[in-house]
């Protein structure tokens, strides 16, 4: 990746997030060889513009969406629907993607975040190559993979 960030950068970031204001750890995990996130899990994005373009996603496991969807309202796990694990996810997503934002080459703008249950497993090979970046991390009630991928300029 051109911009400055690395793994230890979307930890922080992740951990600011996670830690602050839901109270849930998530340990980071090694990507030692393919990562995976089974279909039914929830993903977040948001486009980045500017002098870095890129697309942030937050791939958060079935379990995992609807444990910090239940601390964030402050309700019992059972009573989440997918509409809120959704409204959850955007949330998310725009809290880690927006502290990663702030340690990138200005100007930099952000899009709306936009969430989806995947119909498919989603899986990563390699944590980092020229233009992306994937961390994992592990929370009891299931998997997180923050990834970023550095797009090519449109202009």
């Amino acid at each position: 990746m051109r911009a400055q960030l690395d793994e230890q950068s979307v930890i922080q970031a992740n951990g600011q997030f996670w830690e602050q204001m839901l109270a849930m750890m998530l340990e980071p995990m090694p990507i030692r060889e393919e990562f995976c996130v089974a279909a039914g899990h929830v993903l977040g994005s948001v486009i980045l513009s500017g002098v870095w373009n890129g697309r942030i996603e937050v791939r958060l496991t079935e379990g995992l969406a609807y444990e910090a969807t239940a601390a964030m309202l402050m309700q019992a796990r059972e009573s989440v629907v997918e509409a809120d694990a959704l409204d959850a996810a955007k949330e998310i997503t725009n809290m880690i993607a927006g502290t990663i934002k702030s340690s990138l080459p200005r100007p930099c703008s952000m899009t709306v975040p936009e969430s989806v249950i995947e119909q498919g497993s989603f899986c990563c090979g390699k944590p980092k190559t020229d233009d992306s970046l994937t961390v994992a991390f592990r929370h009891a009630a299931g998997d997180l993979m923050v990834c970023i991928r550095e797009l090519q300029d449109s202009r």
